[in-house]
């Protein structure tokens, strides 16, 4: 079977490397020449919307799915006449637009923070006094890993918020004084099978992912989000990964957003659950029955960003592993991760102390 994938970072190689024992071959389409996942599969050069290296891939592959939701939906329909693609464009569609996103939320019966569309600074005001501050303004389309949002906390915060952002369609949203954040893990396959990963406590600086940890004890939160994210899986009948991050608040899960791909919380499942997230989406848009998603033991994933620990070191540690994603250091780039497995949640405490110097976290910061 031959797998075209759209976008050609670290979750495009890792699907690759997870679909190769499984006998699958990929094609990576990605704008970069340098793009990661060409060191692990035959790149097509080329933009997302590039006609020509669309029809290429698509008479290649036999399924066609992402690492990159931001695919210009032309991209997606173009794709979806000539090949069967997951997830569905209308997915993609979804989670590129905040505003569409929330709605969808709120249509299911799934709580959000208070939000309201910003469109033109005469508008913000109003937007203020329906959303109350503290809130959030952010971009309705792209923007990720803390960028294209800006805090309001006071009045006299609108206009350099305004000035950052603006001249694009916002959403201001109510800030959400969480007491953690946590991720649902949920894959759909073809045949309409539906399985959930254990939910993942996760944990952020300058809006960027630095940890995740699986399983976070917390059954009914985790019953809640497993619900939550079967009614999103069947209302947007969708086929592959999706991962939901939630604020917890008060004993409650508040949406944050959803990821139409495999996600950046869900790496911990490579080592510590029965079958990875990345090899659960292949089955899943290849209507293979789905493998099991129980954690192995207890499992951390640690980001590396901007740069890689020397390896030696890390894998000197009983369960940890390493994983280099092939991208040239910079500040702020996800460059590789991190995983500690073990059978005690105490032993895994004391790994984890070792490994935070590792990506420049203070033992005591998380």
């Amino acid at each position: 079977m031959n797998v075209g994938i759209v976008g050609g970072g670290q979750l495009a190689r890792m699907l690759a490397l997870a679909g190769y024992p499984l006998g699958l071959c990929f094609q990576i389409l990605d704008p970069a020449t340098d793009a990661c996942a060409g060191q692990v599969a035959p790149l097509i050069q080329g933009a997302y919307d590039d006609a020509t290296r669309l029809e290429a891939l698509a008479a290649w592959a036999d399924v066609v799915t992402f690492d990159f939701e931001n695919v210009p939906a032309t991209a997606a329909q173009v794709l979806e006449q000539r090949v069967a693609v997951y997830p569905p464009a209308g997915a993609l569609a979804v989670a590129q637009d905040r505003v569409a996103e929330k709605t969808l939320f709120w249509e299911l019966g799934i709580p959000t923070p208070p939000f309201a569309t910003v469109d033109c600074w005469e508008e913000l005001p109003g937007a203020v006094v329906q959303v109350e501050l503290p809130a959030v303004l952010k971009t309705r389309r792209l923007g990720y890993d803390g960028k294209g949002q800006r805090v309001i906390r006071t009045v006299d915060d609108l206009e350099p918020a305004w000035q950052a952002l603006g001249g694009v369609p916002l959403i201001l949203e109510g800030f959400v004084p969480f007491e953690r954040e946590v991720s649902v893990l949920a894959i759909r396959s073809s045949s309409g099978e539906i399985a959930c990963y254990p939910l993942v406590e996760n944990h952020h600086r300058d809006g960027i992912l630095r940890l995740s940890r699986a399983p976070f004890s917390g059954p009914d939160l985790e019953r809640k989000g497993w619900d939550y994210a079967q009614r999103l899986l069947n209302r947007l009948d969708y086929v592959g990964l999706l991962a939901i991050e939630f604020f917890v608040k008060d004993g409650r899960l508040i949406a944050n957003e959803m990821a139409p791909r495999v996600h950046n919380s869900g790496h911990w499942t490579l080592e510590g659950a029965e079958t990875s997230q990345f090899e659960n989406h292949l089955r899943a848009i290849l209507g293979l029955p789905l493998g099991a998603t129980a954690a192995v033991g207890h499992s951390v994933m640690l980001n590396c960003i901007g740069d890689l620990p020397e390896p030696a070191a890390v894998l000197a540690m009983p369960g940890a592993h390493y994983h280099a994603y092939g991208k040239a250091p910079r500040p702020g780039r996800k460059v590789g991760h991190l995983t500690l497995r073990a059978a005690d949640p105490a032993v895994l405490a004391h790994g984890l102390k070792r490994l935070l110097p590792r990506v420049g976290l203070e033992a005591d910061a998380i």
